[in-house]
């Protein structure tokens, strides 16, 4: 079966295909938030960890080790920022490529034939997977700045005031938020891998989405590293 929709020709099981991946992307981003507050979970549990952290913070006269880590941390997001930018380089320059690229890939085996403007969609689609990847890497790397000011901002000797707590859980929060984008980033360059499937074909976009989120899932709430961070 299949239709045209101002002159795009498309498949139904390639429309089937995209909804299936953003289905499964949103109700997954949906879920994960939801039972990380019920049960353990990789964010949950390191954000006690972070509390922890900043409340030894306060007790430190020396604070280079807290700063190197949070530099660490925003190494990585810049890492992955500038590898974002690279891909959305060759991805452009596919663009300008297209029928050549076309003409290629259609000989190998198992693929779907498939018309050159579905092709052109499906760059786009990487397109706007690496696009949002590197706006919460860099918004990742910009809270990880500003928590290494809060590290200079932090006072000095510990006084266990009602004011001190709430210092440390907004820092703790905002260490949170940064490790958040920074994983809703690295979450897009997973769903990423699982859309170039669909060059292949339409059957296997959607297996690979599947196993994608049942990755995400089991590393998030299942895995051994999981259960070497929980507290007994």
């Amino acid at each position: 079966m299949s239709f045209v929709w101002r002159g795009f020709h498309f498949e139904a099981i390639d429309v089937i295909a995209l909804g299936w991946f953003f289905i499964f992307w949103i109700a997954y981003a949906e879920f994960a938030g939801r039972r990380s507050k019920r049960v353990p979970s990789l964010m949950s549990v390191m954000g006690e960890y972070r509390r922890e952290w900043w409340a030894r913070i306060i007790e430190r006269d020396m604070r280079i080790v807290d700063t190197s880590i949070v530099a660490n941390l925003a190494n990585s997001a810049t890492f992955f920022a500038s590898t974002t930018l690279l891909i959305l380089g060759g991805l452009l320059a596919l663009l300008g490529t297209t029928e050549k690229v076309v003409a290629v890939v259609q000989g190998l085996p198992f693929n779907a034939r498939t018309s050159t403007e579905l092709w052109e969609i499906k760059i786009l689609l990487l397109l706007g997977i690496f696009v949002y990847a590197f706006f919460k890497f860099t918004w990742s790397l910009r809270q990880f700045n500003f928590t290494s000011v809060l590290i200079g901002a932090a006072p000095k000797v510990p006084d266990h005031s009602e004011r001190e707590a709430l210092f440390i859980a907004r820092a703790a929060q905002l260490a949170t938020s940064a490790s958040e984008s920074f994983n809703y980033g690295l979450r897009a360059y997973y769903f990423g891998l699982a859309a170039l499937t669909w060059f292949v074909n339409s059957w296997l976009f959607m297996a690979a989405t599947a196993w994608t989120v049942g990755v995400l899932y089991w590393r998030e709430f299942r895995s051994e590293t999981l259960n070497l961070l929980k507290r007994s």
